[in-house]
Parts: structure tokens; sequence; C-alpha cells
């Protein structure tokens, strides 16, 4: 019997379970991908929105502010990358003006901190390549930009570190009530628990259905992106937002962490909570929306492009606290965007309800520290030899546009909750990540990961499953009496 099982480890799902292990007990993350932030966290704008246009008065509002806030230490407790580096809302048009000026006014009853209009002179001096139609901006100081699976990343091994449990590639099929407590029906078995988190992403309005009378409905909202180069990455300086309308934020271009320009998305409600595949129409309206406001976006440097999944809650709200009729099992549903950036205050918010609701000690042992990937190009040329010497595989570099070496895929695998696939690998050490997308880096990513995990290289899937990239020799193909 589980004191607390959380259904999802995306990075709600790592926050609540971060948070829930400052307490002492039982606690099982259950997800039923092969590594954690595999759906709507893994592929999203990747910013931490400072809060001015969540509806004010709202849940949303407050989370998102109090993310934010909590951000920085957060980031820099579990190592992981952030940089505040700011939002301009672009206005085009003066007769626009007067939105931008209710979006000024929202975030400040929100609370949110810094916010000013820039006029045209100051803007194009803040941002030269902000579109030439451009008469002012709302600046936001306290947006920035963050790795969303590093974050969740951190947030799980951190949670491991503490004493939670994580079971991957296990799908739960049910919830119900047995002999008072909550029965959570797996394909690899029944888990009975005291209370169930259900941070389940677009899959939440469905299990939150199977035991609440109160009905409510989320629908998928597909999201178009193109991540260019790292040669472009400085495009803007800042987090570049069109003014928002009823499906979202609009499109945006703006640097990532990692030195590339990411622009999109597009918001296309889908009724497949799978369909996570680009349409040549939605990357068509990505390109046209961002050169709205910023002038020749570089997308001949394109080296990618994805979509994702927002979970989109009929009443536009986060729903986060006990299911009504349905007793210490807890909602963490439609979060949808600024999600990422509520992501720290969701879960200090679900821990502090669970943790009153069943009486839980706090857990003297707690740690929030954690140390991320070892990363040999912030050293020095005298350390770097130094480290050579003790540690040769840091010298045998496997990804070339990332620079990746073998020693930071050693580490990325043999961590709590380590990469077991090829995807795990990219999103831990960005091994594939740079201008020639895995193009000459996989064979030794796989034939690393298969050494390490013990397993043959046919077995090493790109991201679970049946993904398995080695169908078959070559020979076999050819049938018996091949040879000669």
């Amino acid at each position: 019997m589980y004191d607390i099982a959380i259904i999802g480890a995306g990075v709600i799902g790592c926050a609540a379970a971060r948070e829930l292990s400052r307490y002492t007990a039982r606690i099982l993350v259950l997800e039923r991908e092969a590594d954690v932030c595999c759906g709507t966290s893994k592929a999203n704008s990747a910013i931490v929105h400072a809060g001015y246009d969540a509806p004010a008065n709202s849940l949303m509002a407050e989370l998102n502010v109090l993310g934010n806030r909590m951000m920085g230490e957060l980031t820099e407790e579990l190592d992981v990358a952030f940089s505040r580096i700011g939002s301009l809302v672009v206005c085009t048009r003066e007769e626009e003006r007067s939105a931008l000026m209710r979006l000024y006014e929202n975030g400040l009853q929100n609370g949110v901190e810094g916010l000013r209009v820039v006029e045209r002179d100051e803007l194009r001096a803040m941002e030269p390549n902000v579109s030439d139609a451009a008469v002012a901006a709302l600046y936001a100081p306290a947006a920035g930009i963050v790795c969303p699976f590093g974050l969740t990343a951190a947030l799980a091994e951190n949670a491991v570190k503490n004493g939670v449990e994580f079971r991957l590639n296990t799908s739960v099929k049910n919830v119900f009530k047995k002999d008072g407590a909550w029965a959570l029906e797996t394909d690899g078995g029944v888990i009975l628990t005291k209370c169930v988190v259900n941070a389940a992403g677009v899959y939440a309005g469905v299990f939150h259905n199977m035991v609440s009378e109160r009905k409510i409905h989320i629908t998928p909202r597909r999201g178009d992106y193109y991540l260019l180069d790292k040669s472009v990455g400085d495009h803007v300086k800042h987090v570049i937002f069109a003014l928002p309308n009823k499906l979202g934020k609009g499109v945006l271009v703006a640097p990532t962490v990692h030195g590339n320009l990411i622009v999109g998305p597009t918001a296309i409600d889908v009724d497949d909570p799978e369909a996570t595949n680009t349409t040549a129409e939605g990357l068509k309206e990505v390109a046209k929306k961002a050169s709205a406001t910023v002038k020749n976006v570089p997308l001949r440097e394109v080296i990618t492009s994805f979509a994702g999944l927002r979970a989109h809650e009929d009443g536009y709200e986060f729903i986060v606290g006990e299911a009504e009729g349905a007793e210490n099992f807890f909602d963490c549903a439609g979060i949808e965007s600024p999600g990422l950036s509520a992501a720290p205050a969701i879960g200090q918010r679900i821990a502090g309800l669970i943790g009153e609701k069943l009486g839980l000690a706090r857990n003297p042992n707690f740690n929030g520290a954690r140390k991320g990937i070892f990363d040999p190009k912030t050293l020095s040329d005298t350390d770097y030899a130094r480290l050579l010497k003790e540690k040769p595989a840091y010298g045998n570099i496997v990804c070339r546009c990332e620079t990746v070496s073998e020693g930071e895929i050693l580490d990325a695998i043999h961590r709590p909750l380590g990469a077991t696939t090829l995807d795990g690998l990219k999103r831990r050490v960005r091994v594939g990540s740079g201008r020639c997308q895995a193009g000459f880096c996989t064979p030794r990513a796989l034939e690393i990961l298969a050494r390490e995990l013990k397993i043959e290289q046919s077995e090493v899937t790109k991201t679970g499953g049946a993904s398995r990239l080695i169908v078959g020799a070559a020979k076999d193909a050819l049938g018996e009496g091949a040879e000669g």
C-alpha cells in the first residue's frame, strides 16, 4: 500500500513528487512512457511566463506569478539552466495600443513585477530585428527561458534521491475504490494507494471523470514549432510575442537556453490525444505569424520541426485540488500554458494540500540539492587536461555538432532515472540535437547504450516501446545460402 500514487511523470507530476518527498510517505510515480517528460512537457515553448496575460483573479494567474518567482532559486538548487531574459509583447498598429494597455493593467492586477510599456525607439534599441511596423511593446523583465526536459528530469532525480519510487513503461487503465483505498489498475497489475495525484496531461480528464460526478472536458490543442540552428540563436535577445488572442499567446520567436532559436506555436484543437505530427499548413502559419513581429526570421536555418499538445480545459483554468466527491483524489488538470512556469507552485500547492489532508510528518532527511550532468566545456584547458588523465572518456567526442563526450553520455545513463533510449540521451546531453540531427552520432550512441545497459544493440529503442532502430541483419534478408 502506497500513501500517494502520482499518475504522470511530466513536469507537473515530477514537481509534485519532489515537493511531496519533503514529507515522510511512501510515494510512487507511474508513467506509461519509457522516460519522464515524454508528453506535453517535452514539446512546448520553454518559456517561463511573467504572468500578465492569465485571467485576473484566476488560479492560473496566481500560480503563474508564484511559479515564476520560485524558478530562479529552484533551478539554482537543481543545477538547471535558466535565464531571465525578459519578454516583449509587440504592438504593430496604433489601434491595438488599447489592447496592449489592457494587458499591462491585467499584469499589474496579477502582481507581475517590473512591467512597463516601451515605445518604438527604445524597442528598436532593445531588439534591432523587431518588425518595422512595431509601434510599442509590453516589456516584462521577469520572463525567462528554461529547458523543459532538464527541469523535469532534475525534479524527478531529486524526488528519487528523497525516496520517491518511479515505475516507467506502466500504463494506468482504470481507477476505482477498493477496501477504502484507491486502486489503480495498470498493465503491470493493481496498485493500492491512500491518495492519488492526477497529473496525466491530456488524459487528466479521463481519470478525473472515472471518479468524480462533476465532469471536466480537456481538448488536446496542437502547437507546431520550428527549431533553428545555433548560428542564428541571437536573432532576438528577448522572448518576442504578438498580442494574445482567444486561443493563446500566439506565435513567439525566442532564443533557447541551449543557444538555438525557437519559433511557434500554432493553436489547433484536435480530437486525437496522440496527434503530435506537424502539418504543412501549421508550419506555414508559424512562418507567416512570426514575420508579423520579427523581421527576416532566418527560417532557412531550420534544423527540425515538432509539435506538442496542450491540455486545454473548457473553462481555461487550472484545476488543482481534491476532486468533488472523490476523497483523496487530487487533480492537477487543465495545465496548459503557463503550466511550465507554474509547475513549482503547482507542486508546492498540491503537496501542501495532501500533507495536511493525510497528516504527514516532515521528512527530516529531505535534501533539495541536485547536481546536473557534468559539462567538461566549462573547464579551463589545464583542468580539462587533468580530467582526461583521470577519465579519458571525456575526451571521446561522440556528437560533434554539440561537442558531447562519451563521459557525459555515461553520466546520463548511470544517474538516477538515467537514459535508456536514444531520445533519453538526446534530452539529457543533447546527443543528436545539433545541425545534422543525429546523422553521424547515432551509431556510436547506440553502441554505448547497449554496452552500458548490457543489452543487444537491436534492443535499443529511440523512445521506448517498439521504436527499435535495428530490426534485423542485412544478411538475414537474403535468406539461406547467401554466403559465398
